[in-house]
């Protein structure tokens, strides 16, 4: 007898374009929410754009967050509760999306992304990402009910921020092949729609690299949907190693050795130059994951991300001990085949 059972998560409401924040008070009608948002913001979006949302709702509470870290969530949770808030809106970037997404989920309240800068796929998946210390935690969290991005202000966002996002795309190629590796060798369940998916959503971005330029509305267009793209395969697998493989190690451990030297975005896009070499040696396609990330002038070396030879090999030979994930570096990477792959790759 067949009996298995899956429960996929997706946003309702997917809304991308020119001005279209102005329209999020219409794509939260549709949802099943009742009672006023607490919007959950940063200082910059929210003198850009908080009054255009604040506007749409009656008497709309709204917290502002600096950093990313579990008090910041704790104080939302608080201020939700106090304000009797009937869902959660994050305004921004990484930082309040991810909180607001991560406490609205410890609520069992609906949720709405409304990002303002393209730089990682957590602006539409079930997992929030929050630094304590030297670590990064990933959170498993509902996705989104609704996502509406605004290609007329992420054009406005700064350019790395951007070409982040591209690269956390981009990686989804290598996270995709470590997944396929672990259910060879592991037995890890594999899910060739939401594998497919991915790696078309990687491939995309790779096809479009010359026409992702500063300042050009259509680029967000195209980035912002490969990020949705992205987080509905997370959502169909239920977990995310559709973009998260030995790339993500790599970029986690980096956070551990060299804190608040690059963006997310970009360390998973040098991770998975490294990691492609690795999983199909020097004729492989690597140097088309470099040779895109270059065209858009994303990071491909430990100096534009301005750390050393040195943390990059630490953070390549001790990624694998991060979680318990099966990716290609298996139980660790050798010190000298690492500095071999950095150096081939042009990494180092």
């Amino acid at each position: 007898m067949f009996d298995k059972t899956t429960w996929i998560k997706l946003p309702r409401n997917v809304l991308v374009g020119h001005g279209v924040v102005d329209q999020l008070a219409d794509a939260v009608a549709e949802l099943p929410f009742s009672g006023s948002p607490l919007v959950v913001t940063s200082p910059t979006p929210k003198r850009l754009v908080g009054d255009r949302v604040c506007a749409q709702f009656d008497d709309p509470a709204t917290v502002t967050v600096s950093e990313a870290n579990f008090a910041a969530v704790e104080r939302v949770i608080d201020a939700a509760r106090e304000t009797e808030a009937g869902f959660l809106v994050g305004l921004g970037g990484g930082k309040p999306v991810d909180i607001a997404k991560m406490a609205s989920d410890h609520l069992g309240r609906g949720f709405v992304s409304v990002p303002t800068a393209a730089s990682h796929d957590g602006i539409v998946s079930g997992r929030g990402s929050v630094p304590e210390g030297d670590t990064r935690h990933s959170v498993a969290a509902d996705p989104p009910l609704a996502v509406v991005a605004d290609t007329e202000l992420l054009a406005e966002a700064p350019w790395e921020l951007t070409t982040a996002g591209c690269a956390d795309i981009i990686s989804n190629y290598t996270a995709v092949q470590d997944w396929q590796l672990a259910n060879r060798l592991k037995n890890v369940e594999y899910s060739e729609y939401a594998g497919a998916l991915s790696q078309m959503t990687a491939e995309m971005l790779v096809d479009s690299a010359d026409s992702i330029k500063p300042g050009l509305e259509e680029s967000c267009w195209i980035v912002v949907k490969a990020l949705v793209s992205s987080g509905v395969a997370m959502s169909i697998a239920g977990s995310s190693r559709p973009a998260s493989g030995a790339e993500h190690l790599f970029s986690h451990q980096l956070d551990r050795i060299a804190p608040g030297k690059a963006l997310h975005g970009h360390q998973v896009g040098v991770g998975s130059i490294m990691t492609a070499y690795l999983h199909s040696g020097p004729k492989g396609e690597w140097r088309n994951i470099r040779d895109a990330l270059e065209s858009i002038d994303a990071p491909t070396t430990a100096a534009d991300l301005g750390v050393t030879a040195d943390e990059v090999l630490e953070a390549l030979t001790t990624a694998h001990e991060i979680r318990d994930r099966y990716t290609i570096l298996g139980n660790g990477v050798d010190e000298r085949a690492a500095e071999e792959v950095a150096a081939v790759t042009g990494v180092i």
